[in-house]
Order: structure tokens, then C-alpha cells, then sequence
């Protein structure tokens, strides 16, 4: 007679909460650590790290955006570059006629959200490929838009001359910001707060119902959750992270151009997010980081740096299934106490 098998151990509750617990503070402590770095940066390093760095953050804020949508509520969406372009866009227009940074940034990620409320309307009803399209869809036209409309764009010449204006208020106190240097805090600054807006945004009831979602829709509508309105929520923040670090780039480089929305945009916090891990809150962060410098040192090697480049993330995705950042997770979890 064959003996009955013996069923897995079940995961104590007190296990599981310390698990999380230990999972928490290491999170917050190399949170810390890490800010701690970045502050002290231009003490030692030269301009193009900043530069680096600087454009690490952004990319990192846009891809935070596309993975709520993606990771958590289930959404993939190919036209996050529209609501990118649309914060970058609205930003230059308004340092090119008022200089006050925090209004600039501002303003471009408000716009950016005004566009995904009103898009997105027309997105949530649908799922899967059919969304995935929509956003496409959108998203070259916004790419249209940007490169046809002279008179507001610049059309294919781009926004050019905009200014690092100081942070305050016009006829106030003003903080020159000029510099690379200093721009670099105000990067800083403004991904860290966002970061841990989000943070706190999938800790909160509304990303648990984001999860659900994303895990069976039918069952959380069951369970009285009103599915289309809570898509439309995560894509109007997916929208404003777009536009906030869309906002972030003039400043930087000083100018804005038609590419900033084309879906070759699009693809990059897709890349980034699947790099780092969808289910890990840190993953689009190490992914991003993953991402420009594989670029920064591939374009130095060849001029065929697009090959490359695909080779390094194919052979990376496929040897990290899960993205780098859940397989750490992962690993510190399992390791003893």
C-alpha cells in the first residue's frame, strides 16, 4: 500500500510577517544609503556622471509609471511616450516664457495628466492587445502632433534655448540652478519625493485593489470593485509620472524635440521594467540604471550600438527571468536568519 503523501508545510503567519518586516528594512536602509551617495555625487564626480546619473533618474521615474500600470493593474501599454512628450513639451513652453522651474515641472506633469484622463477614458474599456493598440494609436498621434504643429512645436526644429530657471517665485526668493551641478539636486530631489509617493501609492489600499485587478478582473469586480474607474485611475498616475519626467529633460538638455514621442520612447521604460523586475517596486529603478549604462558604454564601442545593445537585453532578460531585482529580492528573502 503507498503511503499518503505528505503535504507542504504550511507558512506560518508570524513567518511571513517577519519575512516582510526584515524585507522592509533592508529596502528602507539601502534607500537611505543610496540617497545618501547620490547627495554627496558632485563632490567627486565629474559632469558627465551627473549627466548620467541625471538621466538614470528620469528614465527611472518614467518607467515607476508604466510598471504601476503594467505590473500592477495588468496593463500594457506602448504609448506612455505621447503623455513623456506632453510633459516635456508643455514644461519648455512654460520656462520659454516664465522663469520659475517648480512651475515649469509642474505644468508639464499636469498637462501630461489632463492627456491621460482624457485618453484614457477611451483606453480602459478595452484589455489586452486591443488596449495595447489604443495606446499606440495615441501615442503616434501625440508623436504627429508634435512633429506637424510648427507654430506651437517648432516642428521638426524642436523647442531649442530653454533655460534652467531658478526654483522660487518670480520677484521672490529665487535659487539659481543654472549649473548642471545644481540642476542635479533638483533631479534628485524631485525623483526621491515621487518615488516614495508611489511607494506609499502600491502600499495603500488602492494598489492592493490595482493587484487584484491585475490577478482576476472578474473576481474583483465581484468583490465590489469598480474595475474601469480604478484602470483609469493607475493610468492617469502612470500619465502624470510620464509627464513629470518628460518635464525633467528640457532643463537638462536645454531643448525638446519631435523623437521624445515617438513609440522608440515608448519601448525604453518597457525595456527597463522587464530588466528589473515587474513584481519588485525597485525593478524599473535598477532597470533603468541597467539600461543607460549598458548604452552609454556600447555607444562608445561601436557605432552598431542598437545590435548590441538588443543582444545585451535579450541575453539579460533570458538569463534573469523575473528582472535582476526580484532575483536579489528573492535571494535576501530565502537567506536565513
Amino acid at each position: 500500500m503507498m503511503p499518503a503523501p505528505v503535504p507542504p508545510a504550511a507558512v506560518r503567519p508570524a513567518d511571513a510577517a517577519s519575512v516582510r518586516a526584515r524585507g522592509r528594512a533592508l529596502g528602507t536602509s539601502a534607500a537611505v544609503a543610496l540617497l545618501l551617495v547620490l547627495a554627496a555625487l558632485p563632490l567627486v564626480a565629474r559632469a558627465y556622471v551627473l549627466y548620467l546619473v541625471m538621466q538614470i533618474a528620469i528614465l527611472a521615474l518614467f518607467a515607476l509609471g508604466f510598471n504601476l500600470l503594467f505590473g500592477y493593474t495588468g496593463l500594457l501599454s506602448f504609448g506612455q511616450a505621447g503623455f513623456f512628450a506632453v510633459g516635456a513639451y508643455a514644461c519648455a513652453k512654460i520656462l520659454l516664457r516664465v522663469p520659475s522651474l517648480p512651475l515649469g515641472i509642474l505644468g508639464g506633469a499636469a498637462a501630461a495628466g489632463v492627456a491621460a484622463a482624457a485618453l484614457g477614458l477611451l483606453s480602459v474599456r478595452h484589455t489586452r492587445i486591443y488596449f495595447s493598440m489604443l495606446t499606440l494609436a495615441f501615442g503616434m498621434m501625440i508623436f504627429s502632433i508634435a512633429w506637424k504643429w510648427r507654430a506651437v512645436t517648432g516642428g521638426d526644429d524642436g523647442l531649442v534655448g530653454v533655460p534652467r530657471a531658478p526654483v522660487g517665485l518670480p520677484g521672490l526668493v529665487l535659487l539659481d540652478v543654472s549649473t548642471l551641478d545644481r540642476y542635479y539636486y533638483v533631479v534628485l530631489v524631485v525623483a526621491a519625493v515621487a518615488t516614495y509617493g508611489l511607494w506609499r501609492l502600491v502600499q495603500s489600499p488602492l494598489g492592493l485593489a490595482l493587484r487584484a485587478i491585475r490577478d482576476s478582473e472578474s473576481r474583483a469586480a465581484f468583490a465590489g470593485i469598480s474595475v474601469p474607474a480604478y484602470r483609469l485611475v493607475a493610468f492617469v498616475v502612470a500619465g502624470l509620472y510620464a509627464g513629470l519626467a518628460g518635464a525633467l529633460l528640457p532643463p537638462l538638455e536645454n531643448t525638446v524635440t519631435p523623437p521624445v514621442a515617438h513609440w522608440s520612447t515608448s519601448a525604453e521604460p518597457i525595456l527597463a521594467t522587464l530588466l528589473g523586475g515587474i513584481y519588485t517596486f525597485a525593478g524599473p529603478i535598477v532597470g533603468a540604471a541597467l539600461l543607460v549604462l549598458l548604452k552609454d558604454v556600447i555607444v562608445r564601442v561601436t557605432v552598431h550600438w542598437s545590435i548590441v545593445l538588443g543582444a545585451a537585453v535579450i541575453v539579460l532578460v533570458m538569463g534573469f527571468r523575473g528582472g535582476v531585482a526580484s532575483i536579489v529580492a528573492g535571494r535576501v528573502r530565502a537567506r536565513p536568519r
